[in-house]
């Protein structure tokens, strides 16, 4: 019998409901909507037979597939709702009371994260670090906690404010992001990061990335034989590392932030949310192909559907509270169904009904894209100003930073895996050089963008018309170089760079310089 298709949760001012999945996107009319704005939490068991919320007076739990009320319980403050691994028993959270069955002896310890899947549990616990000694992450087994074998694995570092610890799904390895606030080389506003392997075995390493700058985003692939890291000042870098922290596949550069790997991990999403554009790389990390390239503008969530082959996007409020709404795709690229909520409403919350591991086979990756009925609408990308003596003459490069391609894709066949001490050296180099840059944006930023013109005019460059008014000429050619610094400005901006008040106000201008040169040119 072939499995029923995954519902949609949805949440918003709209009331609490529930979508058919693929292919019928209508309203499910088994479960009742709730109407209402006071549902502030919902969870599906992890077989998702189960379904749980809480509408401000009560939490209810059903029976997903008829709507059978099987309980409810009168905890109005509930803020969050959990199953536990085998459905047998929901987590409410609201202010509590606590036996302890066990305890772990540890002093200063800041924070910890159980492993997933089934008993034994184990648990990783951070403490940083104090007075010149180093921070460090232990895993132990619950619940052995004490004696002189209870540490299963310990990693300690340097540079680490704090921490982030991502269990795999197997529980065999944690990879821990170390961040610090402050970057002491000045490469960075936003502090330094570096990436650490423990292994439940007592292997652990340091990830070696090949380029600087912050780590957005690390995920297990769900073989738990591999993992994917997004990192590197923008355009950032993605690759993909073994179990032995080696590097197996390189995405190249590209306007990325995130990666999101589907159930059955043999598809890698690869896209740029936030403060960048929406646009989405579909990989297939079996043989390295990329399928789609994707894009959704504003969106604020996205998610993999259990059977492997659909994905969600949604802009949710708060986050954003304009043009809410969320899209259903299929993974080739091709939007199959789309809803944007009226203007005075708002969607808060999205999810799939999730299936145990097993019901959904993994199907053969196709590359062509399939048929929908929704017209795709998505922003043309504003192209850059040329002046209009140039408008007719070939487009060159005016990229700031030249975009790395996948490592199946480059021409040279001589490309092969940096030592750790190559690596090292790279980073310091790479570090050096961000921070002399990051050093002439802020000292001198005029000079600086007018150097860079200069260093990359090519030697046998056609002189421009000129209107026989050396006053005039010099006005144009003025122009046109805080124009072109204005456009540096604005890529550096959408390349997720922070930029200064003072070049907030220079990108406002552009309106008003472009309308002089025009007036200036009009004798040209």
């Amino acid at each position: 019998m072939a499995p029923s298709t995954p519902l949609l949760a949805v949440r918003g001012s709209e009331g609490l409901y529930m979508v058919n999945g693929p292919p019928n996107f209508t309203e499910n009319t088994v479960f009742l909507r709730e109407s209402g704005k006071n549902c502030k939490v919902y969870a599906f068991s992890k077989d998702g037979s189960l379904f749980a919320w809480c509408n401000g007076e009560k939490v209810n739990l059903v029976n997903v597939a008829d709507n059978e009320l099987l309980h409810s319980f009168n905890l109005p403050k509930a803020v969050c709702l959990e199953f536990s691994p085998k459905n047998s028993v929901l987590a409410i959270w609201q202010p509590y009371t606590s036996t302890i069955a066990n305890k772990l002896h540890l002093q200063k310890i800041s924070d910890f994260v159980l492993s997933p899947g089934p008993q034994p549990c184990k648990v990783a616990v951070y403490v940083p670090g104090s007075k010149g000694a180093p921070s460090f992450v232990r895993l132990y087994q619950y619940p052995n906690f004490n004696g002189p074998h209870a540490v299963l694995a310990n990693k300690s570092f340097f540079k680490a404010d704090k921490v982030t610890m991502l269990w795999n799904k197997k529980a065999t390895a944690v990879l821990v992001i170390a961040s610090t606030d402050v970057d002491k080389t000045g490469a960075s506003y936003y502090g330094e990061q570096t990436l650490h392997y423990i292994a439940t075995n007592g292997e652990s390493a340091v990830v070696q990335l090949p380029k600087n700058g912050p780590i957005y985003d690390v995920v297990w692939n769900s073989s738990s034989t591999e993992f994917c890291a997004v990192y590197g000042f923008m355009p950032a870098k993605a690759t993909i590392f073994n179990l032995k922290c080696d590097p197996v596949f390189d995405f190249g550069t590209g306007p990325r932030n995130a990666a999101y790997y589907s159930p059955h991990g043999h598809i890698l999403v690869l896209a740029g949310f936030g403060n960048l554009r929406g646009q989405m790389e579909v990989w297939d990390v079996k043989n390295y192909k990329l399928i789609s390239k994707p894009v959704a503008s504003d969106s604020t969530y996205f998610a993999w559907c259990p059977d492997g082959e659909h994905i969600v996007t949604a802009t949710c409020a708060p986050r954003l509270r304009v043009s809410n709404g969320y899209k259903i795709w299929h993974y080739t690229g091709s939007i199959l169904h789309k809803y944007d909520v009226p203007s005075n409403a708002e969607i808060w919350q999205v999810s799939w009904q999730p299936f145990l591991d097993g019901v959904f086979p993994a199907k053969a990756v196709t590359y062509q894209a399939v048929p929908s009925e929704v017209p795709e609408k998505e922003p043309k990308v504003a192209e850059a100003y040329r002046p209009p003596a140039l408008r007719n003459k070939p487009i060159t490069s005016s990229k700031l930073h030249e975009e790395e391609p996948p490592q199946n894709m480059k021409h040279s066949g001589n490309d092969k895996p940096l030592s750790k001490t190559a690596l090292k050296n790279q980073r310091k180099h790479e570090a050096k050089k961000a921070a002399k840059q990051e050093a002439r944006s802020e000292s001198g930023q005029d000079l600086a963008l007018n150097s860079a013109q200069q260093q990359s005019t090519p030697r046998n460059v056609v002189s421009l018309p000129t209107t026989g008014d050396p006053e005039v000429d010099k006005k144009i050619k003025n122009l046109k170089k805080k124009l072109k610094a204005i456009e540096q400005l604005k890529e550096q901006a959408a390349g997720g760079k922070l930029l200064e008040k003072n070049q907030m106000e220079k990108i406002k201008k552009e309106a008003a310089l472009l309308q002089e040169l025009e007036d200036l040119e009009l004798g040209v």
